[in-house]
């Protein structure tokens, strides 16, 4: 049984998986503004936490619920993410900032946090976005998500080496199109290869057993371009 922190839990691949750790008898803190969804499944192994990750002061009760009630987390699942398609001269400072704060900021926020419960054999898998790879194929209309995801791909590598020495593992995972609700929000009329609950289902695999493998890694997990 497992400690596992999943991120963006309301919907799409983030509630498939607090369901699917929690199936495998997994403890779940799943983490989201609007816990309303989760609480209506009631699985005794889930514990719901409505956080705004792009709130500092906010992330701190993830770390106060983990001191009081766990001592160790061993699996984190950084899945949230906020995306605003928009042509480039239209996008504000303020919606740079608004998907940074939740793509970057948050998830760098939320980790600092958890470090002290993070030991040798615990494993960050961070959600980023095949657009953050470079030389992908880009999108028009996603200047800041993608920056944004690309940043986190950064942040990742540079935070396997820097706690490579108290073994704890650092990944990344870019995915391709996913039919979630935010997908559907950005872009109506595009249809996906994959739903949550696959994609779900190749996350959880990764997150129990990828830091064997991997350690600073981007893996782009996608059969399309994107």
């Amino acid at each position: 049984m497992k400690n596992v922190i999943i991120t963006g839990t309301s919907r799409g691949i983030g509630f498939e998986l607090a369901k699917l750790f929690a199936n495998n008898n997994h403890n779940v803190l799943a983490i989201s503004r609007n816990t309303k969804p989760l609480e209506e499944v009631n699985h005794k192994n889930i514990k719901v936490l409505s956080v705004d990750i792009s709130d500092d002061n906010a992330v701190e009760k993830v770390s106060d619920f983990v001191k009081n009630h766990w001592k160790k987390v061993d699996i984190l699942i950084n899945n949230a993410g906020k995306l605003i398609n928009k042509p480039f001269t239209e996008l504000t400072s303020e919606d740079f900032l608004e998907v940074y704060k939740v793509n970057v900021f948050g998830v760098a926020a939320l980790t600092k946090n958890l470090i002290p419960f993070l030991q040798k054999g615990s494993h960050v898998v961070t959600i980023s976005s095949m657009g953050g790879i470079q030389g992908s194929m880009k999108f028009a209309g996603l200047a800041a998500y993608s920056s944004a995801k690309g940043a986190v791909i950064t942040l990742s590598e540079l935070l396997a080496e820097e706690y490579k020495t108290q073994q704890i593992a650092f990944n990344v995972l870019a995915l391709g199109a996913v039919q979630t609700e935010m997908l559907a929000e950005a872009f109506p009329d595009y249809k996906a290869p994959l739903s949550a609950k696959e994609m779900a289902n190749y996350i959880f695999d990764f997150g129990m057993t990828g830091n064997k493998f991997y350690n600073g890694k981007v893996l782009q997990v996608s059969s399309t371009t994107p």
